[in-house]
């Protein structure tokens, strides 16, 4: 049985001019153990993914269809309260800006053992010594769990938003642009931490970035998403070596070749991502897209498999292909 998987996941946002198709037909499935990569531009439903799969949406978001089964329990079909007593012991999510995470006037050790006492029934002698044992394992001396966020620097404060995500022991973890806002050493030790972690307990792991340089050292396979869909699902031998959805490579060209002997300036990708509130018919990248064909803005592309674990989604890479059932 797979650890996690989605099924034509539909997420959308209710707005004042209408519904924006926030997540529009997702599916990926991730096994125990494996890191999977969402990659894409800001706005491509990478977040937005990863909340409906915590069931964390904001009031206006809605799983509108789809399914969520993690270990064969289909989280989008439970209410809320089903829910709490899933997150943090199944699933837990790193977010973004650990800086800001924190309650500022509360001890981060007791932060993370208040999770201990309400999921996992411990008494608060249990939590704090579990939350000096999580300590320990990010690489934090167990005696700073009676200190305050301002206390840390920005590399331990992720470090400890780390610890909380494993609090519960929990099959999968998210992490949400784990390394924003830190500088370049201090994302590489965040990152080796993370892959550590990943192999010691052979937890699931979500990577959420816009930046695939740091991809390829950490996952097993990446979803490049694009307006709300995956443009192209492989393992990093696929999308590195073997790119063939057009926003894929306009992606990597984006990224200057280290190995190259010409100063180069790496290419933009012209135009702007669409409004998923009226999305394009078609592909929704055929406006950006120098390659596009007739069909492409007329017929949306199926999600077509190309490879031993290589999907894609581009009329111009339908020939031979499977459809990914």
């Amino acid at each position: 049985m797979k650890l996690l998987e989605v099924k034509d996941l539909k997420t959308y946002f209710t707005t004042s001019k209408g519904k924006a198709k926030a997540v529009d037909g997702v599916s990926f499935t991730l096994d125990y153990g494996q890191c999977l990569g969402l990659v894409g531009e800001s706005g491509c439903g990478k977040t937005t993914t990863a909340l409906s799969i915590c069931q964390l949406l904001p009031k206006e978001g809605k799983v509108e269809g789809g399914q969520i089964l993690l270990e064969g329990v289909d989280y989008a079909s439970m209410t809320e309260e089903e829910i709490m007593k899933h997150r943090w012991q199944d699933v837990s999510i790193i977010f973004q800006g650990a800086m800001n995470a924190f309650n500022p006037v509360k001890k981060v050790g007791w932060q993370i053992a208040e999770a201990c006492i309400l999921h996992q029934n411990m008494t608060k002698e249990q939590a704090w010594e579990r939350a000096g044992e999580l300590f320990e394992m990010v690489g934090i001396a167990k005696e700073r769990v009676t200190q305050y966020p301002h206390e840390f620097s920005g590399g331990m404060k992720q470090r400890a938003m780390i610890a909380m995500a494993l609090a519960c022991s929990p099959k999968l973890i998210i992490g949400d642009e784990p390394t924003t806002a830190l500088d370049v050493m201090i994302q590489a030790q965040i990152l080796e931490l993370l892959e550590k972690l990943r192999k010691e307990l052979n937890m699931g792991m979500i990577l959420i970035t816009h930046d695939l340089s740091i991809l390829s050292e950490t996952c097993d396979k990446i979803a490049v998403m694009y307006a709300g869909k995956i443009a192209e699902l492989g393992t990093v031998d696929d999308i590195f070596n073997h790119p063939m959805h057009p926003y894929t490579k306009r992606l990597l060209d984006c990224f200057p070749n280290i190995h190259s002997t010409e100063r180069v300036i790496p290419d933009g990708i012209p135009g702007y991502p669409p409004n998923l509130i009226d999305p394009p018919e078609g592909c929704r990248f055929c406006p950006r897209c120098a390659e596009a064909a007739e069909r492409c803005s007329a017929e949306e592309p199926e999600f077509l498999q190309v490879g031993p674990q290589h999907f894609v989604s581009c009329h111009l890479c339908a020939r031979g292909g499977e459809q990914n059932g």
